[in-house]
């Protein structure tokens, strides 16, 4: 799909990585709907760095989790830059809760981390999915982490949803198919994002050097193949590793 003129709306858009997607989708011509949860302030200004770089972008506030929200969302968007063509599911929330520590994994806690990292994507993609079928293209993408692909993270609740969005991805590429393709990149230890300052410094360490490149995952490298999948007109349903070498599937 050519990315010139395209609306693409970036969820955590104001993050570490989010920043780098946001950028990637902007030099390739896409207009950019920078959503943010909370820290207003943040999203309002780097939507204006985005602009005065010479893309058409503008902030949005949204609990993803949130049904209402998530509509009032996709409404706005539509209205203020254009039909939505590309969704990015990058918001997510994580909090260092280790394996064995079954009374820290709480009632709310759980629910927190399943509603903001597996029920968020799915509100989002229904939201956008009829206005992408009705235009007749459509590109989704969701990130992951290698934490739904083996038992990992920092909590069974953040790898759970993570897991819960590698098999999302595929059946809702099922679901979309053909107008709207629908891809994941998995991501393995990052540096620079709230994940990552949520994590115990020692399991940070510990994921760099058992990686074979013994460094943290690239979030260029993340936020390339992100725009990659939203050129795509061959492939769907796949989740990509980006983790420097760690897990192997």
């Amino acid at each position: 799909m050519e990315l010139n003129g395209t609306v693409s709306i970036v969820t955590g858009g104001n993050g570490g990585l989010g920043q780098r997607i946001c950028h990637a989708l902007a030099a390739a011509g896409s207009k950019v709907a920078v959503v943010y949860a909370a820290s207003r302030e943040q999203g309002e200004q780097f939507a204006e760095q985005l602009r005065d770089s010479g893309t058409e972008a503008q902030a949005f506030q949204c609990d993803v989790s949130d049904p209402a929200q998530v509509q009032d969302l996709v409404s706005q968007v539509e209205d203020r830059l254009g039909g939505i063509d590309i969704l990015i599911n990058d918001a997510a929330y994580n909090k260092m809760i280790a394996f064995d520590d079954l009374d820290g994994l709480t009632y709310e806690e759980w629910n927190k981390i399943l509603a903001i990292n597996l029920t968020g994507p799915m509100l989002t993609t229904k939201a956008v999915a009829p206005g992408m079928r009705k235009r007749g293209r459509g590109r989704i993408v969701n990130i992951s982490s290698v934490a739904g692909l083996a038992p990992s993270g920092s909590s069974i609740a953040y790898a759970v949803s993570k897991a819960g969005l590698n098999h999302l991805t595929r059946c809702m590429a099922v679901g979309l198919a053909p107008e709207v393709l629908v891809n994941c990149v998995a991501p393995g230890h990052l540096e620079g994002t709230r994940a990552t300052a949520n994590l115990d410094p020692k399991f940070s360490k510990a994921a760099q050097q058992g990686a074979l490149l013994k460094r943290s995952a690239d979030k260029d490298d993340i936020a390339d193949q992100v725009v990659a999948f939203c050129r795509t007109d061959s492939t769907t349903g796949q989740t990509l590793v980006i983790d420097s070498g760690r897990f192997f599937h």
